[in-house]
């Protein structure tokens, strides 16, 4: 097959190009758009030979996008709530197939749980192969299933779910009855979720996505954080096989102290002075995960970095802001092939 020529729109950090490059299908980007300039130095860093524009995609002209003479867009476009809908009315005015879904980079195996919104089209009169109407799928299509619609849910019922306050205990225990300690704000769902992911040997540990031989200090929480946060913290080992978040909305933090036991640490907090709290949290040596660990959770390859003037918090960001380069990969395969 001739190499298809890809759009990226609203491009980021480039990693929907990225996942074009993993999935092996011939193609090229011939050109990326995005407005934000900080993650535009990102991926002129990591794609300099890739055409950046760097303005909204309603800046460019219906001619200019004509001389690019493309058959493929990928794109992540902002999460607001009109996005879904006005993207699956514009495709089917114009005779594409499509297909949603709702996946979680632990589908391949890696312990990241962030569960989020795809969608494949193909300009063809044909159904796809896997097509499920009106169906958003929950796994990656098997083509010959004879139920490709056992794990699929109604496309009218995606929403987000109230996270609501609930007793859960850490996650290397079961959760049951007095034992059970009141520090983080939690669904029944996910610490469900948690302790099934936990057990399940097919998801990578997150030790082999750390980073060897940096200095960590930067990245240990102050005390003040600790004091503020304590009870919201959603707190990893480096043994387990589940990334999440917490609900002020970042990632987990790592405890790297992983002979201290988290129940001994909060069964006792209620009772003690603000110093003596931190005291007690600090014996935890709890750290955020590094940009370069989160880049490698997230499915960029060794190589891929940041220039040196963009700042860890700016990096923080623009990770939060990208996608799963090894699930997008996978679609594209589905897409493609």
């Amino acid at each position: 097959m001739e190499p298809l020529r890809a759009l990226e729109l609203y491009s980021g950090v480039g990693g929907m190009h990225q996942a074009l490059r993993e999935s092996c299908i011939p193609a090229q980007v011939v050109a990326a758009i995005d407005i934000n300039n900080v993650a535009n130095e990102v991926y002129k860093y990591n794609f300099p030979h890739t055409p950046l524009l760097a303005k909204t995609i309603e800046g460019v002209s219906l001619e200019d996008f004509d001389r690019l003479s493309f058959n493929m867009i990928l794109m992540s476009p902002p999460c607001q709530p009109f996005t879904r809908d006005v993207l699956i009315r514009t495709i089917e005015n114009c005779g594409f197939q499509y297909q949603e879904f709702l996946l979680s980079p632990t589908s391949l195996g890696i312990p990241n749980s962030r569960l989020r919104y795809f969608l494949i089209a193909k300009l063809q009169s044909e159904p796809l192969p896997f097509q499920a109407p009106g169906q958003v799928l929950m796994e990656f299509p098997q083509i010959e299933s004879e139920h490709p619609q056992k794990h699929a849910i109604g496309a009218e019922k995606i929403e987000r779910k109230k996270i609501e306050p609930n007793v859960c205990c850490d996650s290397s225990r079961q959760c049951s009855g007095k034992e059970a300690i009141l520090f983080k704000l939690e669904t029944a769902e996910e610490i469900d979720r948690k302790h099934q992911q936990d057990s399940d040997l097919s998801v990578q540990m997150l030790k082999d996505f750390l980073e060897d031989d940096i200095d960590m200090n930067q990245y240990f929480l102050p005390p003040k954080s600790l004091l503020r946060y304590a009870l919201l913290l959603d707190i990893v080992k480096p043994t387990c096989r589940s990334y999440g978040r917490y609900i002020e909305g970042t990632g987990s933090v790592l405890q790297t102290a992983e002979d201290v036991q988290i129940e001994n640490i909060y069964k006792s907090l209620t009772s003690l002075s603000q110093e003596e709290k931190i005291t007690k949290l600090l014996m935890l040596k709890l750290r955020y995960f590094t940009p370069k660990e989160i880049a490698n959770l997230l499915g960029f390859p060794p190589e891929f970095g940041f220039p040196e003037n963009i700042t860890v918090k700016q990096r923080y960001r623009l990770l939060g802001n990208s996608l799963n380069v090894h699930v997008v990969a996978k679609l594209i395969k589905v897409l493609c092939e």
